[in-house]
């Protein structure tokens, strides 16, 4: 109805209220139908979940042993610096996932720290595995014969150098148990091996708890070889000789990990 006083024009520009099922209003589904619109938002979506997948998978760091998921252990490998040498036979490592392909030690955010306090709970300690050192001194207790050696070998064949670990467990001291491999000379060599070629470790003997991947008897028969050219731990007399597993059981470390 339209007050006496008001004129046409004033009428038709009153608004009136639409209802929702005005075809003006309804979701325009076919725009959402669109190949041109669909495609590239499925596109973007399973690029971004790829990444992702991939950035957890291949280049997130580990900081630490304890980090390292179930399926890591025995599938996976750590890349990374060593930054310091403990004993014969372990060291800690830095991760550097990807390497330098992935910017690591070039990138000015990439770079691996220095000091002991910037290191702090952001390596990984390595046991190699399938090797038993000699043992330094600890606690009161003397060093085995070519303890020293051994150490001042292993920090000058590794440290500050960029190795690859193939992780098989954690024990229980928070250590990967790992076979460890470091380039020399354009050639990649097994640390485990090395040491037994040496005469500067033992195969490591346990009743249970020893891993050495698929190297068990290759580490057995160079064992054998040091013993028969008596290098190293093997070149003094056969009575006086004590293997680390028999000192740390005699020291009262029977349970040590390997």
């Amino acid at each position: 109805m339209r007050w006496p006083w008001s004129s046409e024009s004033e009428d038709r520009d009153v608004k009136r209220p639409s209802s929702w099922a005005n075809p003006a209003n309804a979701i325009d589904w076919e725009h959402y139908r669109d190949p041109r619109n669909v495609v590239p938002i499925v596109i973007l979506t399973g690029a971004t979940l790829l990444l992702s997948t991939f950035y957890r998978s291949y280049l997130k760091r580990i900081p630490q042993a304890i980090n390292i998921g179930p399926t890591f252990w025995r599938r996976r490998s750590l890349f990374g610096r060593v930054t310091s040498v403990g004993d014969a036979d372990n060291f800690r490592l830095f991760h550097t996932p990807g390497g330098r392909l992935a910017g690591w030690e070039w990138l000015p955010w990439r770079k691996v720290p220095e000091t002991s306090k910037d290191l702090k709970e952001k390596t990984v300690h390595i046991r190699i595995a399938g090797i038993d050192a000699p043992e330094m001194a600890h606690f009161g207790k003397p060093s085995q014969p070519f303890s020293q050696e051994a150490y001042d070998f292993l920090k000058s064949y590794l440290l500050h150098r960029r190795v690859r670990a193939y992780v098989y467990k954690r024990d229980h001291f928070d250590r990967a148990v790992a076979t460890v491999y470091v380039r020399r000379w354009l050639l990649r060599k097994d640390v485990g091996l090395q040491m037994l070629k040496r005469g500067l470790a033992a195969v490591y003997e346990a009743k249970i708890g020893a891993e050495f991947g698929h190297l068990e008897e290759k580490y057995r028969s160079v064992e054998k070889r040091a013993k028969s050219k008596k290098v190293g731990m093997w070149s003094g007399k056969r009575k006086d000789f004590e293997s680390p597993r028999d000192y740390k059981a005699r020291h009262g470390q029977a349970t040590q990990s390997t």
